[in-house]
């Protein structure tokens, strides 16, 4: 009777595991297209009336950020610190919110809003929120028990699905989500990626998220860039994780005045973002998929496109806005790319800004497996492992001199219970305020 027992729980958790992995891809699909939907609407409007650019961004920061506060708080930022938090304390009531299907709603439908404004966000990290929403509930319809795993293996299979990317969702739940990895944790983990992958292959095609990069570089040449790429860009990903946490980081210098004024600096960090998008006729606005993908196919671009996106995403960010970092982290990571091909030759262009962005990412993420495999997959280029592995592993050691933090694991915290910063004025009153010992 005991053997029955346990084999029908087994059973009802793998049943769980399928059916959430298989929605997953799914809504990731449905959330990435509603996202391009919402990016080619702006770029074709901003096209006709380049003043929108000034108007759009400040006013969609300031609705978004009234409507996350009063309605779902939970939705803010990212969503990957919301689900580490979550995993720490699985089944918590006081944790519930984080990966509720109505919190994970309005993170999809504030992000696509926030793309139709010309914010520098990116879909990723919303969908491991997404990801993580869907594998707990589907887990307790079929009166599964959420463990850690379960919230694991939702996030890492978001991933997947996100970037197409398998390998990557498995990489990431080991690097970023999960605290204790063990067997059964893992056996979950890749059974919800690989399901979710192929729910998302399936229907959207066995596609290269960047297109595929190929050619290769001399020795001599990556002895070259992989160190300069891995000290500056990932000494560049740090500042940037450094910033956002001094911004908006629980205790962060300057978090306390920022969020105790939503709406004033979701006004600001707007202005600046039309502002930039205005001046570089939408090259810093929406997720930079189609200038990454330019120049990794070799096209040249304006040397300030690295700096400009960087600003553009950090103003994001500071904004405190739903929305990922990880896409414009990648657009980032391909401009300062782009600094160090005038050096080489033409033919090598591409996987130089490969190697830039593996630098950069990796010195904001602070997770080089998941770095390198992310763009490997993206790309298909397994033939760059190596020089990216050598990246990666100088970027997250340069990253980690100027941000001595995991910047998503630093934001979790303000997820935990008394552990997070009053929203301000505007936020719901079940938010108890305190003062920032930061500012």
């Amino acid at each position: 009777m005991g053997e029955e027992l346990i084999s029908a729980s087994d059973w009802s958790r793998r049943a769980a595991t399928l059916v959430g992995a298989v929605l997953i891809g799914l809504v990731a699909i449905g959330f990435a297209i509603a996202g391009d939907h919402a990016s080619e609407l702006f770029n074709r409007t901003t096209a006709a009336h380049p003043w929108v650019y000034l108007v759009s961004a400040p006013l969609v920061f300031v609705a978004i950020i009234a409507i996350t506060n009063r309605v779902a708080p939970d939705a803010r930022g990212s969503g990957i610190p919301q689900v580490i938090a979550a995993s720490r304390m699985p089944g918590s009531a006081a944790m519930a919110g984080l990966v509720a299907i109505r919190t994970a709603l309005f993170k999809a439908v504030l992000t696509v809003a926030a793309l139709l404004g010309g914010a520098s966000v990116g879909r990723e990290g919303p969908t491991v929120q997404l990801g993580a929403a869907i594998m707990v509930q589907v887990h307790r319809l079929f009166r599964v028990k959420a463990s850690a795993g379960v919230y694991i293996a939702g996030g890492a299979a978001g991933v997947a699905a996100a970037f197409n990317t398998p390998l990557a969702g498995i990489a990431f739940a080991i690097e970023e989500l999960s605290v204790a990895y063990e067997q059964r944790v893992a056996v979950l983990v890749m059974g919800a990626v690989m399901i979710a992958g192929l729910t998302a292959q399936g229907i959207s095609g066995d596609y290269v998220y960047f297109g595929q990069l190929g050619g290769s570089l001399p020795i001599l040449t990556v002895l070259i860039v992989a160190p300069i790429a891995g000290l500056a860009g990932g000494a560049a990903g740090g500042l940037f994780s450094r910033a956002v946490l001094a911004l908006r980081g629980p205790g962060g210098r300057f978090a306390g005045r920022l969020k105790a004024r939503p709406l004033t600096t979701a006004l600001v960090c707007g202005v600046v973002v039309g502002v930039l998008g205005y001046l570089t006729a939408g090259a810093t606005s929406g997720t930079g998929y189609v200038s990454t993908r330019d120049l990794l196919s070799g096209a040249d671009a304006e040397y300030w496109f690295g700096p400009a996106k960087f600003v553009a995403a950090l103003a994001t960010s500071a904004s405190g806005i739903p929305g990922g970092i990880f896409a414009p982290s990648l657009a980032v990571g391909a401009g300062f790319g782009e600094l160090l091909t005038p050096f080489f030759p033409p033919e090598q262009a591409g996987l130089i800004v490969l190697i830039g962005m593996g630098g950069y990412f990796t010195g904001v993420v602070r997770a080089p497996l998941t770095s390198v495999i992310i763009l490997s997959e993206a790309t298909s280029s397994s033939h760059a492992i190596l020089p990216l592995f050598a990246t990666a592993l100088i970027g997250d050691w340069a990253g980690s001199m100027v941000c001595k933090e995991r910047l998503y694991h630093a934001l979790s915290r303000d997820f935990l219970p008394g552990k997070g910063d009053s929203e301000g004025d505007d936020a719901p009153a079940t938010i108890a305020a305190k003062p920032d010992k930061g500012s």
